[in-house]
């Protein structure tokens, strides 16, 4: 196993250790409304929102590159041959 899938299989075993302990019931107030909501249901759902962040904050950005624009010069050899002059083409000859 690669270092990487060992961290992960420890952190979500220890995420689940601690959610399984905090289960007991607590009042948590949003802006307007106080509920009793469980630890459990808190911490997990703020643990699945910084998972979400920290993806699309570290994901890989889409570049583009100008070597993608640029037409290849080997595909159409005979556009070259029109695009020089008569006297390139004499001295070539």
């Amino acid at each position: 196993m690669r270092t990487k899938t060992i961290f992960i299989i420890i952190f979500t075993v220890l995420i689940t250790i601690f959610l399984m302990i905090n289960t007991d019931v607590v009042e948590f107030n949003f802006i307007f409304v106080k509920k009793e909501i469980s630890k459990l249901l808190v911490v997990g759902i703020c643990t699945f929102i910084g998972f979400i962040l920290g993806y699309w904050a570290g994901r890989p950005k889409v570049t583009v590159s100008s070597y993608d624009q640029k037409e290849n010069p080997q595909a159409k050899p005979e556009d070259h041959k029109k695009s020089i002059s008569d006297e390139d083409r004499d001295y070539i000859s």
